[in-house]
């Protein structure tokens, strides 16, 4: 499979969401002032140690107890990035495939394209282990707020309490490694700020780092439709692989708590719960912050992630094999996703019916705060504060252009990174000196035609915030364009290389030259916005104390990838004028097969291209619910009342983009893998009969002739 000119070309159109198109007649319609926020506005993804036993017995119709959340927490698993389950005893966990998809490159030898292949281990010694892959079960879940809040209320100043904060997270990691150790164990203790620091929680993990391949579809299947169909529905993707996690003396891990495998699968209506690790969401954000998100953030990130795309598609074009061993593929697929988020959450920040149930949600806080005697003398004015911060920040929008992107990794330049790094290591601290040289270790080469463009870009962003005539763009082009100078430095530096990057290059090298014009402006932009963050974090962690103060954990806290559990119904909805089914069938997957041909996104692997014998098409693929999820949750276990097993969570609608700011499930869907569609492909494409048999029975099969053998053989 070939990334296609469609990432781009939607890239290309997706530019114009930083001016959205005009909004539809019924939304305009609406009087601003007449809408109120709803309940679930700010989210429903609940925390363990705040677990909605009461709310989820009452509204589901079952005893939600401790035990009921203690064997779910323990069954669902954080992988970098993503999240997965047990679904044996014998350490077997699925997750998505792609969020195994650097694993899967990783295992593949010499002469094996197993993106493109697929790959199943027909017996327990050729499940391949993952270098660097790990997964986290959480043991405990703990509100240690107070423990926080007793040390740092004592600080006077601003770097005094960060101190405090970092000191008492330390003492809880180290009471809580110890109470939990085992022999053997590695335990990770992870206290996170909610509520933006409005109250804090720790997170008990054990880590396991042995993790193995053991089934993988074609990312032809798994990824089927492409870019374009991404953060859509109805759609028809196979997007799991399963993994098994194996101990330190070589054998898989025993793993009591694991969901059933939901064979029967989940009638629409049902309730499922989504269990994961949702990312970053600006719920909690106030009208102020919104603001510069809109103003700012959000159109700067899309011209970024848009202009970068069209550069590696033209690397791309230029040399695909050299693209296909850079890995430029993958790196595409995951700038194409976040171009797809940033552009649907601009399209939220400018729609008035959002806007308004966001400022009625604000104006019930500052009331209710207002109301109360205890609160409003210490958190009355925090709002007005926060906006006054934000004021200062859209100050600041002609720096935040040039420069916010500048260190990126994920689609920036080399050797601007190494360069900035080694010219911050000149008289840095003991403490500066190990960050600068562990962030230089980290850079990643790039193709030297690709580098040359990202350089030359950056180079442009500098000379389109600044124009033409200021005075840094004439320090950093001396009147030449950004692609001439790009070729100079690349060209001569020895930066573009990590094995050239180990030593400080003269300060004659162009791009130290390059960075010692930019780094003045830079430095001064840095401690301004570092200035006004710092006092932003103090204001939002005020904001967050008032707020619990207010409604408890009744109002969730925003994603911050830490476990969270989080429900829904398995429903359909209205699209485009007609109905989206709550489940879509291999059905669907062939008929846009073949109404869109081979070499198309919806193209298929070889041994797919004819329905395989014994593979009931009518076979559910993909399904959707309201459940509350968000980036992060990819992999996430989605189970019944009884946790049992019925799909994986690998998307949402573009409906479901503007969870970044709301949570409207009337609108938006998160999109799962059904697992009666994996069994079936296990069971007649793979011919994985020992997983299939697994996932049945709980038995671990070491081979494929042992799980084809007679009960009693």
């Amino acid at each position: 499979m070939t990334i296609r000119s469609s990432i781009v070309t939607a890239a290309c159109a997706l530019l114009a969401a930083s001016v959205p198109s005009p909004l539809p007649a019924q939304a305009t319609a609406v009087d601003p002032d007449t809408v109120r926020a709803g309940r679930f506005d700010l989210g429903r993804m609940w925390t363990f140690e705040h677990a909605p036993a009461q709310y989820f017995s009452q509204t589901y119709g079952f005893a939600a107890d401790s035990s009921w959340f203690a064997r779910a927490r323990m069954a669902a698993l954080r992988i970098p990035g993503c999240s997965a389950s047990f679904v044996s005893p014998n350490g077997l966990i699925i997750t998505n495939h792609h969020c195994a998809r650097g694993g899967v490159t990783a295992v593949s030898r010499p002469g094996e394209t197993l993106l493109d292949s697929g790959f199943v281990a027909r017996s327990l010694n050729e499940e391949r282990r993952i270098p660097g892959m790990w997964a986290d079960q959480l043991l405990a879940a703990e509100d240690v707020s107070e423990e926080v809040f007793a040390a740092q209320d004592r600080a006077l100043t601003d770097a005094e309490r960060e101190q405090a904060r970092r000191s008492a997270s330390a003492a809880v990691q180290t009471r809580l490694r110890q109470r939990y150790a085992a022999p053997g164990d590695s335990i990770w203790v992870q206290v996170a700020p909610l509520y933006g620091g409005g109250r804090y929680s720790a997170y008990v993990f054990r880590r396991f780092t042995d993790l193995r391949l053991v089934v993988a579809p074609e990312v032809l299947v798994a990824f089927f439709g492409g870019d374009p169909d991404n953060f859509t529905y109805p759609r028809y993707d196979l997007d799991f692989t399963i993994l098994r996690v194996f101990g330190a003396d070589g054998q898989p891990v025993r793993s009591p708590d694991y969901f059933r495998w939901g064979a029967t699968g989940v009638p629409e209506g049902d309730v499922v719960f989504v269990i994961g690790n949702p990312g970053a969401t600006s719920r909690l954000t106030t009208m102020a912050q919104l603001d510069v998100h809109r103003e700012l953030f959000s159109p700067t990130q899309s011209r970024f992630l848009t202009s970068r795309l069209r550069a590696m598609e033209a690397y791309r074009q230029a040399g695909p094999a050299e693209a296909e061993a850079a890995n430029i593929r993958n790196r595409m697929f995951g700038l194409a996703n976040s171009l797809k988020v940033v552009n649907g959450q601009l399209a939220a920040l400018y729609d008035p019916v959002i806007a308004a149930r966001r400022r009625d949600a604000e104006r019930q806080l500052l009331d209710s705060i207002r109301a109360r005697r205890d609160l409003q003398g210490r958190y009355g004015r925090l709002i007005e504060r926060l906006a006054d911060v934000q004021r200062q920040r859209l100050q600041l929008r002609t720096p935040y252009a040039a420069f916010s992107q500048l260190l990126s990794g994920a689609a920036g330049s080399a050797v601007l990174r190494r360069a900035w790094y080694h010219s911050r290591l000149a008289g840095a601290s003991s403490e500066s000196t190990a960050f600068y040289q562990g962030a230089l270790r980290a850079v990643s080469d790039n193709p030297p035609a690709l580098e040359q463009r990202l350089l030359a870009l950056q180079l442009a962003d500098v000379g389109a915030a600044y124009g033409v005539g200021d005075r840094l763009t004439r320090a950093v082009l001396a009147g030449r364009s950004p692609e001439d100078v790009a070729a100079e430095v690349v060209g001569a530096t020895p930066l573009t290389r990590a094995a050239g990057a180990g030593n400080p290059p003269p300060p004659d090298d162009p791009a130290m030259r390059l960075v010692a014009a930019l780094a003045p402006t830079m430095q001064a932009f840095q401690r301004d916005w570092e200035r006004l963050s710092a006092a932003e974090r103090e204001l939002v962690a005020e904001l967050g104390r008032a707020r619990f103060a207010v409604y408890g954990s009744a109002i969730p806290p925003d994603g911050s990838s830490s476990p969270r559990i989080a429900d829904g119904v398995v429903r359909g909805y209205e699209y485009n004028g007609t109905l989206a089914p709550p489940f879509t069938t291999f059905h669907g997957l062939y008929d846009r097969f073949f109404s869109h041909g081979t070499g198309s996104d919806w193209d298929l692997p070889y041994r797919w291209r004819r329905p395989p014998a014994g593979l009931d098409l009518g076979t559910p693929l993909n399904f959707v619910s309201t459940a509350d999820t968000y980036g992060g949750n990819s992999g996430s276990p989605a189970v019944t009342k009884d946790l049992t097993l019925v799909g994986l969570n690998f998307d949402r609608n573009v409906e479901g983009l503007v969870r970044g700011y709301i949570f409207l499930p009337e609108r938006g869907r998160n999109v799962m893998v059904d697992v009666r569609a994996v069994q079936a492909a296990l069971d007649h494409v793979y011919d994985a009969d020992r997983i299939v048999k697994e996932l049945l029975t709980g038995r671990l099969f070491r081979t494929e002739q042992e799980a084809d053998a007679p009960p009693g053989a």
